[in-house]
């Protein structure tokens, strides 16, 4: 028999493996792997996800028309310039699979995000990565990765895993460098944790130029990531395209629900804002006092770089013995680094005094 065969390529894709969950034998387990918040979500956004259950038997708007005005009265953006997806991934492939194909280039950061290479390959297109300089994405070295053969640039920014950012005069610089007709794609999801004074998430820039776009997401401090949501602000051109090719009900109606209500609780985003830059800093601090290296973060995770990948493998077996998971960053590039959640108290001690243990043994 001759089964059905995919569209060349397809199968040349390394499917996206998320941070482990669970760990066989261990009684308490604290997961640092996928800068999830260790807040959880809003009280507000939970009673909301549960009253919604109520109406499943209902198509949700498809459009998101209340959640788009919500998101542009607090940010003073235009709600018909917004789209809303399943989180920034569904918005990632949609851009890749409207504006790329076959014999297309999508650029990205040497240790960009990986959706974005997925994204690419999924729609036909060659994903090129540019080298960075000291885990930061390098402007002059995207830039000179552009060939006629670009359609989109993506850039994380601030980036995971490594945690650096780009200022908004570097940000600036990128976008006056590229031609036109490439697509710039800045994700944004980790704006809400950054301290620095020079950042930007960039929404001046779709004001600006007609080939910009800015996404944002709302599984991090909002603490959404199981009901998947997302958005993405750009020129008038790119979401009316965006909303030809998304799903008719992409977003669910409880989604939508858990979404309003985690927008207008301030005092909990606050709360996850300031727990984040004081235990960044500290997990930071500890980490550095034993010898380890450890770039400056602006998002809720921070890499860990070990002596070698075979010390950064056997730390992570021995945290995994002792009910603690962390994320290995072979994948990204860099197989002597572990990515770490910015947790709760209590789990960052747990991480720390059982590292520090590690650390003397090894």
């Amino acid at each position: 028999m001759t089964a059905p065969t995919p569209r060349p390529g397809i199968n040349n894709i390394a499917p996206y493996k998320g941070g482990d969950s669970a760990l066989p034998g261990q009684q308490r387990i604290i997961k640092l792997a996928s800068n999830e918040s260790p807040f959880g979500p809003s009280p507000k956004a939970a009673a909301a996800l549960k009253e919604a259950a109520d109406e499943i038997h209902r198509y949700p708007d498809g459009g998101c028309t209340a959640l788009r005005e919500t998101l542009a009265a607090q940010h003073n953006l235009n709600p018909d310039h917004i789209v809303c997806g399943a989180g920034s991934d569904e918005i990632f492939g949609l851009l890749c699979r409207a504006y790329t194909g076959p014999g297309d280039e999508v650029l990205y950061n040497e240790h960009g995000f990986l959706i974005f290479p997925i994204a690419a390959q999924a729609c036909g297109a060659t994903p090129v990565k540019a080298p960075e300089t000291n885990l930061k994405a390098d402007v002059d070295a995207l830039l000179n990765a552009v060939t006629e053969r670009t359609k989109i640039l993506f850039l994380a920014n601030p980036n995971n895993p490594t945690g650096s950012y780009l200022n908004f005069d570097e940000l600036k610089a990128l976008r006056a460098g590229l031609r036109d007709d490439i697509l710039f794609v800045i994700d944004a999801a980790y704006a809400e944790y950054v301290t620095a004074t020079d950042y930007n998430p960039g929404f001046e820039m779709v004001t600006d130029a007609a080939n910009v776009i800015v996404t944002r997401s709302f599984s991090k401090i909002f603490g959404l990531g199981g009901v998947r949501l997302g958005w993405a602000y750009g020129p008038a051109e790119v979401i009316d395209v965006l909303n030809r090719v998304r799903m008719p009900f992409n977003v669910t109606a409880p989604t939508q629900a858990a979404g309003l209500a985690a927008l207008e609780d301030f005092a909990f985003v606050g709360k996850a804002r300031e727990h984040n830059t004081h235990w960044r800093a500290a997990l930071t601090q500890r980490l550095r006092g034993m010898g380890l290296y450890v770039p400056d973060s602006m998002g809720n995770f921070v890499l860990v770089r070990f002596p070698s990948q075979n010390i950064a493998e056997a730390a992570d077996i021995f945290l995994r013995e002792h009910g603690i998971i962390v994320r290995r960053m072979a994948a990204y590039g860099l197989p002597d680094s572990l990515r770490m959640t910015v947790g709760l108290e209590d789990e960052l001690d747990a991480l720390t005094n059982t590292l520090t243990r590690f650390m003397e043994t090894s």
